[in-house]
């Protein structure tokens, strides 16, 4: 519906009500009560009738524009109340600046003001200043403001291109108009920041800004102002093109023929989307906000008519939408740029340099040499990608190169995929020894891979409405084939050496980097994605020509994707059944080569907090495991008895060396049971060893901590008397620690005693290495253990604010471990401080002892494997127990018991704007 700017302010209304207030004006620097209660209901009523408008799906652009009106017209009668300071100032002039300046003003953004002054501030000037400034906040106005001189303008926008820019924007609201004219005249283009130079400054300030976002639109609570491809991108088109050009619209780069129509149609869509998006989230959050938070995403999916489907959420297809929007403006942002770069950068004569009968450089951008190169030779639009891997000191792709292709896209239809050469130009862009990363990340944001493979077309934009998946599935596809390819660079062997050695031997690693392209390909489909993954890799390899056996290894690792994962972090893969089923599944080395360098990849590529030394550990550990395992056959089994005797001469060898009293290990390890040995490494035996013989039984409980590289986290070792609630004694205590226990092996002697053993890592995800800390840590736990304190009850810890918004149902199941020997219990829950304290409480009421704990946490998710068993050390299998551990866990885990303030309980819900 059209808005009514007399709806949100009636100018001859409020000035008769003004005029007719006994002693309306003031007489000094602070104006009578009534006078300033009229400005203070005038804004609300105005700004609840621009929401009320909001609402009622009124234009965005005359919802900010309007704001800005309305506040022009009471600013403008501010600046007339307060002329009774102004003598003596000489000429002054009101402007505003920034996005107000630009005539757009968004719900909860600043007013910028400039008070331009005509000579050196005195004091009625600054006097003038505070009590204009002081009625405009006592108003309701978050104002942003400076007070200058054409000498100060000049200065500040010399020293800072920010305030230059600002100036750009300005508009004049009240005041001298001759003066106003001056500043504009002194800061532009001519006078300082030509445009070459301006235009260089900017490019290299979107850099910077878009380095803070990791070069990526695609974040879960993406920043639509500032991030890559949002308003700021567009604005900076319009600064360079005012600078320079002196246009005063957008669509003047149409007759420039920087953009063509349909592109500055797109580009008028994508903002409009941003500014909707804006509008709404400073209406949802009460202030200035411009990132979009969980907290806003559902209400906003649903103020724009979105629904649930059967196989998406609303908010989904909502976020598809905006990240869809994005990765086209970024595409049009890059584009223009390179348009500015030839027009504004680029000086003399255009180097040309032929490389093939299609295309050439022109500067070091790579172009066709014909307008109809495409059409006449579709193949050229894969070609044009090889070109870039083989001739890397290209730049990139020149803009009118970019358009071309763009405008060419539907020739990529099942002919063109048909076409064996262009099956053979995409199999040889992923065997290219550098520059893969680059190709296809271009590939994605020209449309070309969601052309070429339809399936892959589907996951452009795709998010899944959980903390574990940061990218979109497409972005995250990318990033991990990108991960594959750096194991390759030797600058970053340091980071994983184990990968970097591997990818070292493969015979053929454009196999992995299409299993790296397909693992995701069937999410959001419904079903199991790896399954219907398995089936379009298959598709994709029988097409392009690959082998039977390459085929059915693509195809393998895609339908095993997560195998190694699950096995790592949710099996004891110090079980040596464990390891060999695993290593049944995996059936030869370079399977389980290449499932490991694609599960590092896959997991590093997920989120920048999901990795961490833990699971590189854990996936080495299995991965070192599993080789023993092929080496030795299966058919091989492992003699338990000869096992134990290898670690105790391996852990000798390395007390050999600390000048340990053998005797006293020896008769340590007389007394500890034969299971307890292969649940460690030799050097944990060795340390467990030497701490245990070496203490005295009057210095008892011992603690010991250390950082071991091969651990994973810092090591703790506790030896000490048994009793029924030492579990959870030691959980409260690393609770209270804040510390996060990834891994428990608890092992209870025959003599009465427990030697359980923790890795643990910090708030941060980090071990715990300075020795002092350590020392400190040590002593903290055996006062613990000496003087129990309950840990932090989860009613009082309040949970981080993105974890309130995915609530999570906690479940408990049960299962005979592998080995038969134990309970295997899973506990899902919602991921939360002091979760494994409360887990112990519950076992401790049943009556059960746990064996061995393996921690997952996947986002807001919580997935942890409990080994547990009876008093007797039996498995629990009577449904009583059960029932008993199920209940006592979700009462102390389910969300409804958890401190979440209002917009938690809200979870999923609408919030009303």
């Amino acid at each position: 519906m059209p808005l009514h700017r007399l709806d949100i302010f009636d100018p001859q209304r409020f000035d008769a009500d003004l005029a007719a207030l006994s002693a309306g004006r003031p007489t000094g620097p602070r104006p009578p009560a009534e006078t300033l209660a009229l400005f203070q209901s005038t804004l609300r009523a105005g700004r609840a009738a621009l929401k009320q408008q909001y609402l009622d799906s009124a234009p965005v652009q005359d919802i900010v524009s309007a704001h800005a009106w309305l506040v022009d017209q009471l600013l403008t009668r501010v600046w007339d109340l307060y002329q009774h300071l102004a003598s003596g100032c000489g000429s002054m002039a009101l402007a505003a600046v920034g996005g107000y300046g630009r005539g757009e003003l968004y719900p909860a953004s600043d007013v910028d003001l400039l008070i331009l002054l005509e000579k050196r501030a005195h004091t009625s000037a600054r006097e003038f200043a505070r009590a204009l400034l002081n009625f405009l906040w006592d108003m309701g106005l978050e104002v942003g403001h400076s007070v200058r001189t054409l000498r100060d303008c000049v200065r500040e926008s010399k020293k800072d291109i920010t305030v230059a820019t600002n100036l750009m924007e300005a508009r004049h609201l009240s005041g001298d108009p001759a003066l106003f004219n001056a500043m504009q005249a002194v800061t532009g283009a001519p006078k300082i920041w030509p445009s070459k130079k301006f235009f260089a400054a900017k490019w290299q300030e979107q850099i910077k800004r878009h380095h803070h976002f990791d070069d990526t639109a695609y974040n879960l609570e993406p920043n639509i102002k500032e991030g890559p491809g949002g308003l700021r991108d567009i604005q900076m088109i319009a600064w360079v093109t005012q600078r320079h050009f002196g246009t005063s619209t957008l669509h003047d780069l149409v007759a420039l023929e920087f953009l063509s129509e349909g592109e500055y149609r797109s580009l008028t869509r994508g903002r409009h989307l941003l500014s909707q998006l804006r509008c709404g989230i400073h209406y949802l959050a009460g202030h200035r906000e411009d990132r979009l938070l969980f907290d806003y995403q559902v209400s906003l999916a649903a103020h724009m008519g979105y629904v649930n489907q059967p196989d998406s959420l609303a908010v989904e297809q909502f976020m598809k939408h905006y990240y869809r929007t994005v990765k086209e403006l970024a595409l049009l942002n890059e584009i223009l740029l390179q348009h500015f770069q030839e027009a504004i950068l680029s000086s003399g004569r255009k180097r040309l340099r032929p490389i093939n009968r299609r295309f050439q450089a022109r500067d070091d951008f790579l172009e066709v040499t014909r307008r109809n190169v495409f059409e006449k030779s579709p193949y050229a639009i894969l070609e044009m990608f090889l070109v870039l891997e083989q001739h890397a000191e290209l730049k990139g792709v020149r803009a009118q190169t970019i358009r071309l292709l763009r405008e060419n896209l539907h020739r990529v239809d099942n002919h063109f995929r048909q076409d064996i050469a262009c099956r053979s130009l995409f199999m040889e862009i992923l065997r290219q020894p550098q520059g893969i990363t680059h190709a296809l990340r271009r590939m994605n944001a020209y449309g070309v891979l969601a052309a070429y493979i339809p399936a892959f077309g589907h996951i452009v934009g795709q998010m899944q409405h959980d903390l574990f998946h940061v990218y979109t599935v497409d972005e995250h596809t990318l990033f991990v084939v990108r991960n594959l390819r750096r194991f390759t660079v030797p600058e970053y062997q340091h980071e994983f050496p184990l990968a970097s050695r591997l990818i070292q031997h493969l015979v053929k690693p454009e196999r992995l980097y299409l299993a790296g392209m397909f693992h995701d390909i069937a999410k959001g489909r419904g079903g199991d994605h790896s399954t219907l993954g398995e089936k379009e890799a298959r598709t994709f390899c029988e097409r392009h020509g690959l082998s039977e056996y390459d085929t059915r290894f693509v195809s393998w690792l895609v339908r095993n994707h997560l195998v190694m994962s699950w096995t790592a972090q949710r099996q004891d893969i110090m079980d040596p059944g464990v390891v060999l089923e695993f290593a049944q599944k995996v059936g030869d080395q370079e399977h389980l080569d290449n499932l490991y360098l694609l599960t590092v990849a896959d997991m590093r590529g997920t989120s920048p907090t999901v990795w961490n030394v833990w699971k590189d550990r854990l996936l080495s550990q299995l991965h070192a495991a599993t080789t023993r395992v092929l080496r030795r056959g299966f058919a091989k089994p492992i003699d338990l008895e000869e096992r134990i005797s290898d670690l105790k001469q391996e852990a000798l060898s390395v007390l050999a060396e600390k000048n340990v009293d053998l005797e006293l290990v020896h008769r340590h390890w007389a007394r500890m049971e034969s299971d307890y040995f292969p649940r460690h490494d030799a050097d944990a035996l060795a340390w467990h060893a030497e701490k245990i013989s070496t203490t005295a039984a009057a210095d008892l409980p011992l603690v010991a901590a250390r950082f071991h590289p091969g651990a994973g986290g810092t090591e703790f070792l506790v030896f000490t008397p048994d009793r029924d609630d030492l579990f959870a004694v030691i959980t409260g205590g690393f609770d209270r620690l804040n510390l996060s226990i990834m891994d428990a092996r608890i092992h209870t002697t025959g003599f009465g005693f427990a030697l359980d053993t923790f890795v643990v890592l910090d708030h941060a995800g980090k071990p715990v290495m300075e020795p002092a800390h350590l020392a400190e840590l040590e002593a903290a736990l055996r006062t613990q253990l000496l003087k129990p304190q309950p840990g932090r009850d989860p009613r009082s810890a309040r949970m981080p604010r993105v974890l309130r918004h995915f609530p999570i149902a906690t479940r408990v199941s049960f299962a005979t471990a592998p080995n038969g020997q134990q309970t295997m219990m899973e506990v899902i829950a919602q991921d939360r401080p002091g979760l494994l304290y409360q887990v112990a409480l519950a076992l401790q009421h049943c009556r059960a002892r746990l064996v061995t704990a393996k921690v997952a946490t996947y986002g807001e998710r919580a997935e942890d494997i409990f080994y547990i068993v009876d008093r007797d050390g039996q498995i629990i299998s009577d449904s009583e127990r059960q029932a008993c551990l199920d209940t006592g866990i979700r009462e102390r885990l389910d969300p409804q018991s958890l401190p979440l303030g209002d917009s938690a309980r809200r979870g999923g819900e609408v919030i009303e704007i």
